[in-house]
């Protein structure tokens, strides 16, 4: 009997260490899916659901459904020029006066724009999905030759937002762009003068592949949370309405790719 319970207790150990024993994999595939959350859940809701999430939806509802303004069609984030980008490069000159600012042109990095706007009204709620994170508006001077060091970076990345008057052509090759010529108002960049420009905090901080901005001079960054991207959107879509100003914004040639 002894042997019989020593010879089990081996196995035992013997097959508990060979579970242990690390195991080499390798991936052979990788497939996915993706699910369209859309009206077609509303068609049979779940009761139970419904009566649990009401007082959150009112509560929801309050916040992120006042109307702040309209647009005049659907917009959307795209490089290498897009219409919702250059809309809220604009915006950060637009909101310039109010940090007594006159920025030339203003940047609105595509990678900080999350939604779209949809054709007609504008809520809290839609602001708050195009800019969820705490950006916040500052300015800086580059010198000319840094300014065309930017452009170089901008058309690699095939395109960021710019605002009016940034007129970039560029080649693409690979997925990759390459700067052809750049003029700004009209002007061709003059490497020895010295150009204020509009953005986000995070794009100052050298980030999204915009390290140019590091050598920016005279830098003001405004630090109350009132200066966040979402509020300067929502004050100048009130502003439009009480003008009765519909919002409208077009691809016009800003930048654009050389055939």
């Amino acid at each position: 009997m002894m042997n019989h319970k020593l010879l089990f207790s081996g196995l035992l150990t013997a097959l508990l260490m060979s579970s242990c024993a690390p195991k080499h994999y390798s991936l052979v595939g990788v497939e996915r899916s993706r699910i369209i959350i859309d009206s077609r859940y509303d068609q049979n809701p779940d009761q139970a659901a419904v009566k649990f999430l009401e007082p959150y939806k009112r509560v929801n509802d309050s916040i992120m459904g006042p109307v702040l303004g309209q647009v005049a069609h659907n917009m959307h984030a795209d490089r290498p020029e897009s219409d919702l980008s250059n809309l809220l490069s604009d915006i950060l000159i637009w909101a310039a006066k109010d940090y007594n600012e006159q920025p030339v042109m203003a940047v609105y990095n595509k990678g900080g724009i999350r939604a779209d706007l949809t054709k007609g009204d504008v809520t809290y709620g839609d602001v708050l999905d195009v800019a969820p994170f705490e950006n916040k508006i500052c300015f800086t001077t580059l010198t000319g030759e840094k300014l065309m060091e930017l452009f170089r970076q901008i058309a690699y990345r095939g395109g960021e937002g710019v605002s009016k008057g940034v007129e970039l052509v560029i080649k693409m090759d690979g997925g990759k762009g390459e700067l052809v010529s750049a003029r700004l108002h009209g002007q061709e960049i003059d490497p020895q003068a010295e150009y204020r420009i509009a953005t986000l905090n995070y794009v100052l901080e050298g980030n999204d592949g915009m390290p140019a901005f590091l050598d920016g001079t005279n830098s003001v960054r405004p630090e109350d949370a009132s200066n966040n991207t979402r509020f300067l959107i929502m004050n100048y879509f009130r502003e439009m309405q009480a003008k009765g100003i519909v919002v409208d914004a077009q691809v016009e040639g800003r930048i654009k790719v050389q055939e």
